[in-house]
C-alpha cells in the first residue's frame, strides 16, 4: 500500500475515533477559547477555557507563545512560539496534555503563526532563515500519528513573515511579510532603513501567485483576516516617526489591488502606529481590529467601511468571531463579548481570568 494512501486511511481512522470526543469537549453546551496566557508568577501557559470561565486546561510551556491553531477534526492544537522562539507545542485540546515540543532547525526560528491544511495532514509555519540574512521561509510539517515532522520548506518571497491564513480555496496561502530582518535569538530590528513589507499569495507547493506592497516602506504588514468571499484585510505596525500619518489597515478585495483601508484620522491617532489582531465575521460582514496601544477595539462594516464601534478595552489583545459577534481578550483587564446582531453593539464582560492574555485567540 502506498504511503500516501496509508496516511489517508490513518487520518480517517483517527478522525472516526477522535472526533466524537473532541466535539463533546469543544461544545459541551458552549465553545472553548484557546490562547497563550501568562500566570501572575510569569510562567507561560497554553490554555483552554469555556466562555463561562471554566478551565479546560492550562499547560505550562517553556517559551511564550503567540497564536494557536486547532486541527480541523482531531483534538489537537499547536501553540506557536513567539518570535524568535525555538519551540512550539502540540497539545491534546481535550485536557492540555503536552504531546510534542516542536523544535525549530538550528538556523530557523518561529515567527508566532501557523496553519493546518483542511485535510489535517499538513501544518505550515512562518519562520526566519537566520543563515541567509533573515530570508522568510514557510516551514512544512506532516502529521504522523500524534507528532508533527518537518519535511520541507518554501520561500515566502519576503523578509520577516508573520501571520499566514488560507484563502477560500484552501490551497492558496496569504502571507504577511513584515519586512523586518531580525537575527537568531533577538527581537532587534536590523534593517529599518531597508524594510520590504509585502502581502504574498502562495500556493502550498511554494508557487508564487502574487506579491504586493504598500507605498510606505516602514509600514510592516503583520496580521490578517480573510473573508469567505476572498477579501483580505491586513493590520500594520509602523516603524517610522511617531508623528507620521500612516494608514495602519489595508485591504485586498477580490480582483482588486492591495490598498489602504479607509481609516479616519481620529482612529489612526488612537492606534498609535500599532494594530494587533484582526477578525472578520462573515455572516454579519463585520471587521474587528484590536489596537492595544490605544486600548481600543474597532468594528467596521466590511462592505461600506463605516465605523460601527470604538470600544475601550485596556491592552486589548486577541479577537475572534462567534455567533453573536466577537470575543476580545485583554492583557490588563476583562475579556469581553461584543454582540453585533442589533442596531447597536452591546459589550458584556466574560467570566474569564482577567489580564495576562497574549495577542491572539481561537474559538473552537
Amino acid at each position: 500500500m502506498k504511503r500516501r494512501t496509508l496516511l489517508g486511511l490513518t487520518g480517517a481512522m483517527l478522525a472516526a475515533s477522535g472526533i466524537a470526543g473532541w466535539s463533546l469537549t469543544r461544545h459541551d453546551g458552549q465553545q472553548v477559547l484557546l490562547s497563550a496566557r501568562d500566570g501572575a508568577d510569569g510562567q507561560h501557559y497554553a490554555v483552554g477555557y469555556r466562555l463561562d470561565g471554566s478551565q479546560v486546561f492550562a499547560t505550562p510551556v517553556a517559551e511564550r507563545c503567540h497564536d494557536v491553531y486547532p486541527h480541523p477534526y482531531l483534538p489537537l492544537a499547536v501553540f506557536v512560539g513567539r518570535r524568535p522562539s525555538r519551540e512550539s507545542y502540540l497539545v491534546d485540546a481535550r485536557d492540555g496534555r503536552l504531546l510534542q515540543v516542536m523544535a525549530s532547525p538550528a538556523d530557523r526560528h518561529f515567527y508566532g503563526h501557523g496553519v493546518f491544511h483542511k485535510d489535517g495532514e499538513w501544518f505550515y509555519t512562518t519562520e526566519n532563515d537566520t543563515a541567509d540574512a533573515g530570508r522568510g521561509v514557510l516551514g512544512v510539517y506532516r502529521l504522523e500519528g500524534r507528532q508533527l515532522a518537518r519535511v520541507g520548506e518554501h520561500a515566502t518571497h519576503g523578509i520577516g513573515p508573520h501571520q499566514l491564513l488560507w484563502m477560500p480555496d484552501n490551497e492558496t496561502l496569504v502571507i504577511a511579510n513584515g519586512g523586518i530582518r531580525t537575527e537568531a535569538d533577538s527581537r532587534e530590528m536590523m534593517n529599518l532603513d531597508a524594510m520590504e513589507p509585502s502581502l504574498v499569495l502562495l500556493r502550498r507547493d511554494g508557487t508564487l501567485v502574487s506579491k504586493e506592497q504598500l507605498p510606505e516602506q516602514m509600514n510592516s504588514v503583520r496580521h490578517l483576516a480573510v473573508a469567505a468571499d476572498g477579501t483580505v484585510v491586513s493590520g500594520q505596525q509602523y516603524e517610522g516617526d511617531a508623528m507620521d500619518r500612516i494608514p495602519l489597515l489595508a485591504i485586498k478585495r477580490p480582483g482588486q489591488a492591495f490598498q489602504h483601508f479607509p481609516l479616519g484620522e481620529a482612529q489612526r491617532q488612537i492606534m498609535n502606529q500599532y494594530t494587533a489582531s484582526l477578525a472578520i465575521h462573515d455572516e454579519l460582514r463585520l471587521l474587528a481590529v484590536t489596537a492595544p496601544r490605544g486600548n481600543k477595539v474597532f468594528i467596521w462594516d466590511l462592505d461600506s467601511t463605516e465605523l460601527r464601534q470604538a470600544a475601550h478595552v485596556p491592552d486589548c489583545a486577541g479577537v475572534a468571531a462567534v455567533t453573536e459577534g466577537f470575543v476580545v481578550s485583554s492583557g490588563q483587564g476583562r475579556c469581553r463579548l461584543f454582540d453585533c446582531r442589533g442596531e447597536r453593539i452591546a459589550s458584556t464582560p466574560l467570566d474569564l481570568p482577567a489580564g495576562l492574555w497574549d495577542n491572539h485567540l481561537r474559538i473552537v
